[in-house]
């Protein structure tokens, strides 16, 4: 054991009753495990949205007549399906469909512009998509360019029953007038069929067993490009199973404190297409037989706090910016926090600011973790009993090694700062046909480079100093735009910020900081002298602009490489 606490000294820090190794083997499919779920929470409310519910039952069903009717199709073991929507109810029927068919999901962005759609749907190699009509006229752009044969239109009503899915229907189409007008190119071999028809017809149909494996794909989960052309994460099926696995037995014994005779709900207000939402929402809320709060808009926050007071919360995954939105929003303040025991935030650094907020309000602590579309995507959590903000993204996962390393791909000694590499099973086989760029982060003894750097402390957590080429270079200094970011978030006049490195003559770089008021009466003078007294001189932001908004993902997440174009 004390060899073992060498090589991982995070284990000494670990909750009681979360053991260090589980068997991530105990399935040989991502199908074994959903079906298993499906059977077991029948009766429970696996989703709901727009006060409309659907039972696991009804998902086991609906999932079984489309994967069958993707089969009749011609759609072989492999085959790779893209799916185009928001959180809807068809979402998750749809994701469980394609595999349950032997197929292999494609995860897509609805607000893609049309380029971005070619390049992921030629990428993949799709051949199939489900597209909710909103965002049909992009595919029709570039649908003659692409592999895809075969469409299935879905509508925001489609299952909310016959008479509000048609009043729903209705006004997003001719009302909101949300739907633009498309013209699908019907070419040689390919079919359009919507979402209803599909299943339907699937009723009829059999779904045909399909020996999945664990080395099957799972998901081609595309990154952001933020760091040149989009690339597919490849997830088998044993990766994926491996952090649902993993996410269990982190979660579990907090979750079990509200007992396991009634489904928990778990709001999934972050997108079902991004690797954050699709394990920690869909995939563990049905292993856990939780129902999904599903949000098809959570930019829209008094529509998003209208559906938070329908029902008690009991686990709300976010990122910095939507826990910053939902804790400012005085009607949000007054809602009932009494069951929520779980907040966990990812996908960028949760701010201290923010989390200390978010606990004023909810009485909830912001537990922050770490993952990546590459890794399934969970790498660390901070424990749950520990209701102080750390700052650090926490402790690995069970099964899961992390690396501290330099340059030179040489383990460095606690407290210093170098790359976090990461081995375990939820590692992704590589990139989506591209070999050249997989070798590029996999070493040779089999660990991720995250591209992150990060410090682990001798108690095993770990602190993200930034991102590799985010750092900011000012006279040779490395400055890390996180740490600004979140001093200065601490300003109470401060409502969001960002930081950049900008050139400069004389330094190389200097820092510029964008900043969103609280206060409409702050002053750039006033956030200069708060600087001064925070930070070394070559870390103070040389220029300061202020902005009604700054440039955000889909997720929420601030797109510093918009702010530096």
């Amino acid at each position: 054991m004390s060899a073992d606490l060498d090589k991982r000294p995070w284990l000494k820090s670990y909750p009681a009753s979360v053991p260090a190794e589980i068997d991530v083997q105990r399935y040989g499919s991502l199908v074994e495990l959903l079906e298993e779920s499906f059977q077991r929470h029948a009766r429970r409310t696996a989703t709901v949205c727009m006060n409309t519910t659907q039972s696991y039952a009804a998902v086991n069903e609906m999932s079984q007549s489309l994967g069958a009717w993707l089969q009749a199709k011609g759609l072989a073991r492999g085959a790779r399906v893209a799916i185009m929507m928001p959180n809807l109810p068809q979402y998750p029927v749809a994701i469980a469909a394609v595999l349950r068919a032997g197929c292999t999901v494609v995860n897509v962005n609805p607000l893609y512009s049309a380029r971005e759609l070619e390049h992921q749907l030629r990428d993949s190699g799709a051949e199939a998509i489900i597209v909710l009509e909103n965002f049909a006229h992009t595919l029709a752009q570039v649908l003659e360019r692409t592999p895809v044969r075969h469409v299935v239109l879905a509508a925001m009503g489609d299952l909310l029953g016959f008479w509000k899915g048609q009043l729903v229907n209705f006004a997003v189409r001719h009302v909101r007038k949300m739907v633009a007008e498309f013209s699908i190119p019907l070419g040689e071999g390919v079919s359009v069929t919507r979402f209803n028809l599909a299943l339907a017809e699937g009723t009829r149909m059999s779904l045909k067993r399909v020996a999945i494996g664990p080395e099957d794909v799972a998901f081609l989960q595309y990154t952001g490009g933020t760091t040149g052309v989009s690339k597919g994460a490849t997830l088998l099926h044993r990766q994926v199973v491996a952090n649902v696995l993993q996410c269990e037995a982190w979660f579990q014994p907090m979750l079990a404190k509200l007992g396991t005779e009634r489904a928990l709900t778990v709001a999934c207000a972050l997108p079902l297409y991004h690797i954050f939402a699709l394990t920690a929402c869909f995939m563990l809320g049905v292993r856990l037989g939780m129902t999904n709060l599903l949000i098809p808009n959570p930019r829209d926050i008094p529509g998003l706090v209208r559906t938070l007071a329908q029902r008690p919360v009991n686990m709300f995954p976010a990122v910095n910016t939507l826990f910053n939105a939902l804790a400012n929003d005085p009607d949000f303040a007054r809602l009932d926090f009494s069951e929520l025991v779980i907040s966990t935030g990812g996908g960028m650094a949760v701010q201290q600011s923010t989390a200390e907020r978010w606990k004023q309000v909810t009485g909830c602590p912001v537990v922050e973790g770490y993952g990546l579309s590459e890794t399934s995507p969970v790498v660390t959590i901070n424990r749950f009993d520990d209701a102080s903000f750390s700052g650090t993204i926490g402790l690995p996962m069970p099964n899961t090694d992390v690396a501290i390393r330099d340059d030179e791909g040489r383990d460095l000694p606690l407290g210093s700062a170098g790359e976090i590499c990461i081995r375990g099973p939820q590692v992704m086989a590589g990139y989506w046909n591209r070999p050249d760029e997989t070798a590029k982060v996999m070493t040779s003894d089999g660990f991720f480079r995250s591209g992150d750097v990060g410090v682990m402390d001798p108690s095993g957590r770990i602190r993200i100093v930034d991102r590799k080429k985010d750092m900011i270079l000012v006279s040779g200094f490395n400055v890390y735009p996180n740490e600004i970011e979140q001093v200065v978030s601490l300003h109470p006049g401060v409502l969001e910020c960002a930081a950049i490195g900008v050139p400069d003559e004389r330094s190389g770089e200097a820092v510029k900081l964008f900043v969103v008021r609280r206060d409409p009466g702050l002053s750039e003078s006033d956030l200069a002298d708060y600087c001064r007294e925070n930070f070394t001189a070559y870390k103070r932001p040389r220029h300061i602009e202020f902005r009604d908004e700054l440039p955000k993902s889909n997720v929420g997440k601030i797109l510093r490489r918009e702010l530096r174009a």
